[in-house]
């Protein structure tokens, strides 16, 4: 089980913390033809784009942010966040619990040469920090 831990908080968090953010999800959209939308009434159905089984977008003030699945949580719908979307709209990978050990990700490229490995001489390129949405939807305000 992979979690999410929020990031350390940085200047912009702790000053804008306390600001309001709508969050909306949509099941989905459609497009109908008018005489279609007039006629529609108690028990009419109408589908939509979204598969059951897709993931629902997660957006604050309009942007999307993260992608998750309904649940129920005390006779209320309530969505759990299966992944934090970064601002170029791609997934952004889970950060890894410290609590649980790292599992190796095998796939049926094993049996390619592995890369070759840094010269003494050579530093290892430390990864990129991980992106919070969040924040970076509040550096984008101000």
């Amino acid at each position: 089980m992979t979690i999410h831990q929020p990031l350390a908080p940085n200047h912009l968090a702790s000053r804008f913390g306390d600001v309001a953010v709508r969050l909306s999800v949509e099941l989905g959209r459609t497009e109908m033809p008018l005489r279609d939308v007039l006629m529609l009434g108690e028990g009419s159905t109408v589908t939509l784009d979204r598969l059951t089984d897709e993931l629902l977008d997660v957006t604050a003030n309009g942007r999307v942010i993260a992608r998750g699945e309904v649940v129920a949580d005390k006779g209320r719908f309530a969505l759990r966040i299966v992944c934090l979307v970064g601002e170029d709209g791609k997934d952004v990978p889970p950060l890894a619990d410290p609590s649980f050990p790292a599992v190796p990700v095998t796939d049926s490229a094993a049996d390619a040469p592995a890369a070759p490995a840094p010269a003494a001489s050579e530093p290892a390129a430390a990864p990129p920090p991980p992106v919070d949405p969040l924040t970076s939807m509040l550096d984008d305000l101000t």
